[in-house]
């Protein structure tokens, strides 16, 4: 895959980093935090010295309205993907594109490939189901309907060091704790699906993709007269042998219909799995195995195209997608190199950051997601970037990926006011945060970014509505 960086047009953001330090260093902020955001805090037993607060006026070298422990390094947890999407949207441009080349690698006779089917990732973030389906079915146009040799999957983009799912949180079947891969098949995931009967005694159920050699349950009890409180607990799965999913539970019919997805239990047998029972169930017939191997050197019978990388950081930011931002992240450590790995993709970023951002104050980068304990960032550096962004011809589209509170995204359910920001969240372990722009009662924009590091950040949620909410505020006296 050939990427080119688009070139640095001028001094424009630099001087705008410039001058932005220069104001923030030098002028006087508010010196306490709104009454209202002190008040939830203490509800929520978290000190004032927890949380890291910037907000200042989105464009201009106006001082800071806020700056409390702005400058001390902290986890960001998710904030970090405002990084990484910004970084892409830089260097690679709102149209780029992942392509996913397949060679039919020998003759098509009588509707059977004498050779191998070849299937090569470079890294695309978003091969879904619905995509890899396309995929198959474009190989099925070219007249194949019974492969003689193998499938062959090269996966040689992405040096990506072995790893447990289970190692950061202890939740392996948790869908967000998927490793990257330069083939990376529907996020890794099975996605299952429960629909009660009308008048039945029970619920049917679809699993997709269908999985070759796992056994799948079709159907499961359903249960009456029962609330729909935690129906996963209810139905007793169990995923411990990744050739046979079983419930042992039932299902409660008052659920209605719900979509479970899951992260496969054997993650390194899933691509397998997943092509051959899809390629099967869609009527195809495979004589071999699937199998890792290398693509051919000639051109390729064709390429299946990603959609672009604005809709997918859209995909990243207001959904907080942990492996899509870790695909992204890898994929900016390609260029210059045959095989991406998280030390070059942290190289390029680190010397992004220093290009367009500041020289010498570098945050500390892990996988580009938030998904770390490693990862440190400030709310100045964190603010310096959004004000960056915001004097980008890229601000709309970083913006527009950001949930919008109250309305979509990870902020839907958020009791700020309702469309009076876009802001990113994160949220781990101890760690709560938000970082994007605020649209102010004045007309005004504001970087906003608000980061707590505490054992009951989970509990902060009222303090940053209410920091939002005052930051909107902005012609009352506030």
């Amino acid at each position: 895959m050939t990427i080119t960086f688009k070139p640095w047009p001028g001094r424009t953001l630099l001087l705008c980093a410039a001058v932005w330090a220069c104001a923030t260093s030098h002028a006087t902020a508010q010196p306490q935090l709104p009454p209202e955001v002190q008040a939830a805090l203490t509800r929520a037993q978290v000190p004032a010295d927890a949380l890291a607060v910037l907000v200042v006026a989105a464009e201009g070298q106006a001082a800071p309205r806020l700056s409390h422990r702005a400058d001390v390094p902290v986890n960001p947890a998710s904030v970090m993907k405002l990084v990484t999407t910004y970084a892409a949207l830089d260097l690679l441009g709102p149209a780029f594109v992942w392509r996913t080349p397949v060679w039919l690698d020998g003759p098509v006779e009588g509707g059977v490939l004498k050779g191998n089917l070849v299937i090569q990732g470079q890294g695309d973030p978003k091969l879904v189901l619905e995509r890899l389906w396309l995929l198959l079915r474009r190989v099925q146009g070219l007249g194949v309907q019974r492969i003689a040799g193998n499938i062959v999957l090269d996966r040689r983009a992405f040096a990506v060091p072995p790893s447990d799912p289970g190692e950061f949180d202890g939740e392996p079947l948790r869908p967000y704790n998927a490793a990257p891969d330069a083939l990376l098949l529907n996020f890794k995931a099975v996605v299952m699906t429960f629909t009660p009967e009308a008048n039945g005694a029970v619920a049917r159920v679809q699993i997709d993709p269908p999985l070759a050699g796992v056994q799948l349950p079709t159907q499961v009890p359903l249960a009456k007269n029962v609330a729909c409180n935690d129906y996963r607990a209810t139905l007793k799965a169990d995923f411990s042998d990744p050739k046979r999913i079983r419930f042992a539970g039932s299902y409660p019919a008052s659920c209605g219909e719900k979509v479970w997805p899951v992260a496969y239990a054997d993650p390194a047998s899933y691509n397998a799995r997943a092509i051959e029972g899809l390629w099967r169930n869609m009527g195809g017939r495979l004589d071999g195995n699937v199998v890792d191997g290398v693509a051919p050197s000639a051109a390729p019978s064709f390429e299946l195209t990603s959609p672009t990388l604005m809709e997918v950081i859209r995909d990243i930011n207001k959904f907080s997608n942990n492996v899509m931002a870790q695909q992204l992240f890898l994929t900016l450590g390609l260029p210059g190199n045959a095989v991406a790995t998280p030390d070059s993709a942290r190289v390029a970023l680190r010397q992004w950051w220093q290009r367009r951002i500041s020289a010498q104050d570098v945050p500390a980068i892990d996988n580009g997601s938030g998904l770390s304990r490693q990862t440190r960032i400030s709310a100045q550096q964190l603010g310096q970037l959004l004000q960056v962004a915001y004097a980008s011809p890229n601000m709309p589209e970083l913006m527009s990926s950001l949930p919008i509170v109250g309305v979509d995204g990870t902020l839907k359910r958020s009791r700020a006011g309702s469309a009076s920001a876009h802001l990113k969240t994160g949220s781990l372990r101890e760690v709560t945060a938000l970082a994007g722009y605020v649209h102010a009662t004045s007309g005004k924009r504001y970087v906003l970014v608000a980061i707590v590091n505490h054992p009951n950040a989970g509990a902060v949620r009222p303090a940053l509505d209410a920091l939002v909410d005052w930051a909107v505020m902005d012609n009352q006296g506030h």
